[in-house]
């Protein structure tokens, strides 16, 4: 094709105008909405009068294709008919015509899915016909999930019959369903339910899909809590090293003075002995489940932390949980003494800290300015054990 033609409309210009329609949704949505989008007239950029004359030969080839298309029944084209001074009587193609949506599909090779669309939607819309707007604006979340379709609606319909069950998701009984099955779709489940429940059955303040038993009246699996038992005096029935559910240890009340927490594990297991004293295994940002634990509130508590920007954060937010609590090797003598221990912070974090002593958040305000060197981040774990001693010995 010439480069004279590139600017005519061309059968794969009107392939592609349609495979667009398709993605964005704007075909399949039309088997629900019944809209007035059939029949599609595509009009065409088509030769002027002059190129008529000056390119004849480009002309009629372009001319040609459209002859050849209606002939295969791809579209229905609308001629102009018109006489050219020098040429005499000639025809041009001005548009072309989709007469249905099925016609449509058949161009695009679109048949089977458009098919398979309507027996879908048909299956959701007999039980659900509340999801039609859903439907119309996510044709293409039909199509992707449905090799799994009919089990996706035994799941809905479970759940909308049995709202906030109190139930493990593993206890649903549903021939062919399981709990790794509801695990691997649970997004566009909330999104149905979101749409399908009553208000009072969804718990508004639960969002995301870690928080989806929650959400919508199932038991989650509960947060566990690792710690060890610093002082050998304080064993519980001969055990130091703990894993228990987030109630359980709310409601522990240990009798000790001191609590450590830090977040790298070989630290909480190397951690050396401290008379009264227990260190908690941490797990990164959230501590709302510590939340419920009065016991703590009035301990003296030590968080320890990455250097660097996140770490930072997470201290901040651990404290706004337990204001009495104070950093340990988190400061600027510590980085400086591990220079050669120092890496790259991907992703450093720059909004303000509420929680931090004047220290800290000189240390924080530095490393979030590259003032001391670029992201940098020492990771809890580079540092020297000696100097974990030391400065557990003077506490």
């Amino acid at each position: 094709m010439s480069q004279l033609q590139d600017s005519w409309t061309a059968i794969a210009d009107i392939k592609n105008l349609l495979l667009k329609r398709w993605q964005q949704g704007q075909l399949l949505a039309e088997t629900i909405t019944a809209g007035a989008l059939f029949p599609l007239r595509i009009p065409l950029k088509r030769p002027s009068a002059s190129q008529l004359g000056e390119h004849y030969a480009d002309v009629r080839q372009w001319v040609q294709s459209f002859q050849e298309a209606e002939k295969r029944h791809d579209f229905t084209v609308e001629w102009l008919e018109f006489n050219h001074r020098q040429l005499g009587r000639n025809q041009l193609p001005v548009a072309v015509l989709f007469i249905s949506l099925e016609h449509a599909a058949y161009f695009i090779k679109k048949t089977k899915e458009l098919e398979l669309f309507r027996e879908l939607a048909q299956a959701l819309l007999s039980q659900f016909a509340g999801l039609k707007d859903w439907i119309i604006k996510y044709p293409h979340k039909v199509l992707s999930h449905g090799h799994v379709w009919t089990r996706l609606l035994r799941t809905l319909d479970w759940m909308v019959d049995h709202p906030r069950p109190q139930l493990y998701l593993r206890q649903i009984s549903l021939p062919g369903i399981d709990s790794k099955f509801i695990e691997q779709h649970k997004k566009l489940l909330a999104e149905w339910l979101n749409i399908l429940l009553k208000p009072e059955d969804i718990s508004l303040q639960y969002n995301g899909l870690s928080s989806f038993e929650q959400r919508y009246g199932f038991i989650a699996k509960p947060t566990q809590i690792r710690f060890r038992i610093l002082d050998k005096n304080l064993f519980l029935q001969g055990l130091s090293d703990l894993t228990v559910t987030n109630d359980e240890f709310c409601q522990l009340d240990l009798d000790v003075d001191t609590v450590f927490v830090t977040e790298n594990d070989i630290n909480g297991l190397a951690f050396p002995a401290f008379k009264r004293a227990i260190v908690i295994f941490g797990r990164g940002y959230g501590f709302a489940y510590l939340d419920q634990a009065d016991w703590l509130k009035n301990k003296a508590i030590w968080y320890w932390g990455d250097i660097d920007t996140h770490g930072f954060s997470i201290l901040s937010q651990f404290r706004h949980y337990f204001p009495q609590t104070q950093s340990l090797l988190m400061d600027k003598k510590t980085l400086l003494a591990h220079q050669a221990h120092w890496v790259i912070e991907n992703c450093p974090v720059f909004y303000d800290l509420t929680h931090l002593s004047s220290e800290e958040a000189a240390l924080f305000d530095d490393l979030r300015n590259n003032r001391i060197g670029k992201s940098l981040r020492l990771e809890q774990e580079r540092v020297a054990f000696d100097a974990l001693k030391a400065v557990l010995e003077k506490l």
